[in-house]
């Protein structure tokens, strides 16, 4: 399982951190076979909203090649999700199996026609942004619809990343992924698929 974090400035770290550390224990504890991940940009460098500078290795790839895709959200994808650039690129994941996000994250899913037809959600203070990009937008932590995978707020990435894990495995093995990260809020078996 190959699996591409889109990142870009002004993004807010949490948003990603959460998802990452639950996602990437799917490969640390072997229940799938050869998962590997990359950090994926259009620069080489970005900064959070925060200002934490990120080093990226992976310049505008070609996303087509990977089996999940995960976007963060953050206040600049107000305005990603009319960069053209931008959204071309997110464009090239039509085919991938998995696409997740997490809070605004969905705006941009949304711009590259992802949501289309779908249930989504996001930070509540987006509703009415991400109205336009799907079905219907649900005010729940989180949303999946086939294999589209959308989170609220800032803190949802941890509850997204373990039903995302769960979803792919069992839960138990969320459960297990809960110990790991000592977080006991998220409740195995109990999220709607």
């Amino acid at each position: 399982m190959k699996m591409a974090f889109i990142l870009f400035d002004g993004m807010t770290t949490l948003d990603f951190s959460g998802f990452y550390e639950a996602v990437t224990w799917l490969g640390i504890l072997g229940v799938k076979e050869a998962v590997s991940w990359d950090f994926c940009s259009t620069k080489a460098e970005i900064t959070d909203d925060r200002g934490l500078t990120i080093k990226i290795p992976h310049v505008y790839p070609d996303l087509s090649g990977y089996d999940l895709i995960f976007i963060p959200g953050g206040f600049s994808t107000r305005q990603l999700r009319h960069d053209p650039d931008f959204v071309s690129w997110v464009k090239t994941a039509c085919d991938v199996e998995i696409k997740a996000s997490v809070c605004t994250g969905a705006l941009l899913l949304g711009a590259a026609g992802f949501l289309t037809d779908k249930r989504a959600t996001t930070n509540p203070s987006a509703y009415d942004l991400l109205a336009p990009y799907c079905s219907e937008v649900v005010k729940s932590r989180v949303v999946r619809d086939g294999n589209v995978f959308t989170g609220g707020g800032v803190s949802a990435s941890l509850d997204l990343g373990l039903f995302l894990v769960e979803s792919l495995s069992t839960p138990e093995v969320a459960r297990q992924v809960q110990e790991k990260m000592d977080y006991p809020y998220y409740r195995p078996g109990r999220m709607s698929k």
